[in-house]
């Protein structure tokens, strides 16, 4: 049998490194990462790994870093993307989104929520587990995987697919406000071209306006975003029109092309080639000879490495009776000797690709809360890294319990 769930010991453990976590966080705030660029922030991870006692680390040829704690055989996967986006207009923050700002509860700046967060609490989940001689019939695997801001789940299809790591489950530390989360909805990235005739824009007649040929097209989309599917815990499929492109001589010429992008969110039931065909059905895209196509993503890593994918992340869920469920709620009333409340997120994770493609369980649960990720004054909460260091320590250990291990 397994050891039993020492809680009370695991979140005294989990509050003493508050402060330890906190500089932690602070070190990989200050390290700008973004996709493409997350090198310097890998190896400050790899570092405090180390430092903690971590049994095993590597970095993959992507550049993921993975941390492992124990040696047995039920190998269970923790994951926080550990690239962020860029700042944006830094008027619109009140500190230094790189230096960041702290005081006696929040730690604010690039990437506290979204999601290095999570990498504090999981690196000293395995330092709690180390001290606490935790280890049982488990290998903890912990996952600072890349790209995830610019193609989410790109880094664990190649996990997954080349180097052979299957978890019987992963826990992502996404932001969820110390809520446990078993779902999201999927999305796709869809681009749609129409072609004209340039001429002079003092004889308009001469040519075939591709702007004015799509405006008909935005019309349609704006009418089928309200026609889209439902699922009573994901809620409803989505659609945007994110950007708009065009081709012309001059500002003196009629435009030659015109392309839009969407943003589709996919509910459950929803397919990306029933996406496309809806799109393609509209009778303005049929009238337009339009190409509706799916976006691709063939951005190097860090390393340099292409692994070139569709945009297509498919929608996931577990069920509400899900062992991981069941294993992540008997977690938290043990230590906190309360209920939680179980979730989904409304963006998207790297379980698009974990479960979405491959089937493997996934479970949230992460410090930081979603309205703080990519904005301005992005912040966290030093009292979620406890929460969530003592949870990402108690997890292995309760299911085994729940398996009767």
């Amino acid at each position: 049998m397994a050891k039993q769930v020492p809680f009370e010991q695991i979140f005294e453990k989990a509050k003493h490194y508050k402060t330890e976590m906190t500089a932690f966080l602070r070190d990989m705030i200050a390290i700008p990462s973004e996709s493409s660029d997350e090198r310097r922030v890998v190896l400050r991870i790899k570092e405090e790994m180390l430092k903690v006692g971590f049994d095993k680390v590597e970095i993959d040829p992507m550049g993921n870093i993975l941390g492992y704690i124990g040696h047995g055989p039920h190998l269970i996967g923790m994951d926080a993307d550990i690239d962020t986006v860029g700042v944006g207009n830094l008027k619109n923050w009140t500190f230094d989104p790189y230096q960041g700002m702290e005081d006696d509860e929040i730690i604010g700046g690039r990437g506290s929520s979204d999601q290095e967060g999570g990498m504090a609490s999981m690196v000293y989940a395995g330092k709690i587990i180390k001290d606490l001689k935790l280890e049982d019939q488990y290998t903890l695997l912990v996952t600072g995987t890349v790209q995830e801001e610019d193609c989410d789940g790109l880094c664990w299809q190649y996990i997954i697919e080349q180097s052979g790591i299957r978890p019987e489950f992963v826990v992502s530390t996404e932001p969820t406000d110390c809520q446990i989360y078993r779902g999201q909805r999927g999305r796709m990235e869809i681009r749609i071209d129409v072609q004209g005739v340039s001429c002079h824009g003092s004889a308009p007649e001469r040519g075939d306006n591709a702007i004015f040929k799509m405006g008909p097209i935005l019309g349609d989309l704006q009418k089928l975003s309200s026609n889209l599917g439902d699922d009573e815990f994901l809620g409803k499929g989505t659609l945007t029109v994110s950007e708009i492109f065009f081709t012309s001589p001059s500002r003196c010429a009629v435009a030659d092309s015109c392309a839009v992008s969407i943003d589709r969110r996919l509910t459950w039931g929803e397919s990306w080639e029933g996406a496309l065909e809806e799109i393609r059905a509209l009778p303005t895209v049929k009238a337009a000879k339009a190409e509706v196509s799916m976006y691709h993503y063939d951005r190097p890593s860090y390393t340099g490495l292409v692994y070139p994918t569709e945009c297509y992340f498919p929608t996931w869920k577990v069920e509400s009776n899900h062992i991981t469920v069941n294993t992540l709620t008997q977690a938290y009333e043990g230590l906190f000797r309360k209920a939680p409340t179980v979730d989904k997120w409304t963006f998207s994770t790297n379980g698009v690709s974990i479960m979405g493609r491959h089937g493997i369980p996934v479970i949230g649960f992460g410090p930081g809360k979603e309205p703080e990720a990519h904005a301005p004054n992005e912040k966290t909460w030093k009292e979620h890294l406890v929460t969530c260091a003592a949870m990402y320590a108690a997890i292995p250990l309760m299911y085994l319990e729940q398996l009767g291990e």
